[in-house]
């Protein structure tokens, strides 16, 4: 990777994966798995992976074959190099285009890439680079991300789709009160940080303990939908049902909050005399200091 005249030698690993429930096809009758042959219809014959290549068919129906040998050799500047072309403000760029996520990991000298990291990491902007990957050159971004460098690779601006919805070009009426409203209920269910860990994966919890009860031939019970109100025609009134019910929620969150507030010990007062104040001096008598991690 190099910027200007500072190269920065370093690998690349993908920054995510898939952690949903994962299936193969089997026969229904015997659990037997299904296998797929590499058939080719011309010699209607099974062909070994080493003879498969890849094709392109040109408008008149010829068959261009492409081995992999052909790749290696393409001229691309960026097959081996990861070139910056710019630094742009991040939020110039819409998360639409962004494709995936790798972290880079400095393969010799760290100091290039800790000088890069730590400028991104106090600036609001993010740098362009070209990268040839998977068989194809694509534009991506470098960002700090906590203590390293995340390259997150991008679409190119004909690979978005645009969207056109007809119901959208009618003219849609919307009043005063119900703008009001909406804007109330997104004040309501705003917060100030984003917290996942209150969010599960309730799906996938499902399927699993769904697993699970089918191997131990328990009874598995269908789950009854929790969905309410979602045949409402009247936008008042939902808004106004959804902005209740938000305030209800709001209201047990801070019922229990004080709950929990009240039911833990109340500090004793400050004794008096000399006695009390050993008590306390051996009550809080911190232990030995550990070890930093």
């Amino acid at each position: 990777m190099s910027f200007g005249l500072v190269s920065i030698a370093v690998k690349a690993y993908a920054a995510t994966e898939d952690r949903k429930v994962q299936f193969h096809q089997v026969h229904s009758t015997d659990g037997g798995k299904i296998r797929y042959k590499r058939y080719c219809e011309l010699d209607e014959e099974e062909v070994p992976y080493a003879e498969i290549a890849k094709g392109y068919t040109l408008h008149n129906g010829e068959t261009v074959i492409l081995e992999p040998s052909d790749f290696e050799n393409l001229p691309l500047p960026s097959t081996q190099e990861i070139d910056v072309l710019e630094f742009v403000p991040h939020e110039q760029i819409d998360p639409i285009r962004y494709a995936r996520a790798y972290y880079l990991e400095p393969d010799k000298s760290a100091k290039p890439y800790v000088l890069l990291r730590d400028v991104l990491a106090h600036s609001d902007v993010v740098a362009v680079v070209k990268v040839a990957m998977r068989q194809r050159e694509q534009l991506a971004t470098i960002r700090s991300f906590q203590d390293v460098l995340v390259l997150n690779t991008m679409r190119w601006p004909d690979e978005i789709r645009s969207p056109s919805f007809a119901s959208l070009r009618e003219d849609v009426s919307l009043s005063d009160r119900e703008r009001d409203m909406a804007s109330s209920l997104v004040d309501s269910m705003t917060s100030e940080t984003f917290d996942d860990s209150q969010y599960t994966d309730e799906y996938r919890n499902a399927v699993e303990a769904l697993i699970e009860a089918k191997a131990t031939g328990e009874t598995v019970e269908a789950a009854t939908p929790e969905r309410e109100g979602a045949d409402v025609i009247d936008l008042t009134e939902a808004l106004r049902a959804s902005m209740k019910r938000a305030d209800d929620g709001a209201k047990r969150s801070s019922t229990a909050s004080k709950k929990s507030t009240s039911s833990s010990p109340k500090k004793k007062a400050a004794g008096r005399g000399r006695g009390s104040a050993t008590k306390k001096a051996k009550k809080t008598t911190s232990p030995k200091s550990k070890k930093a991690s």
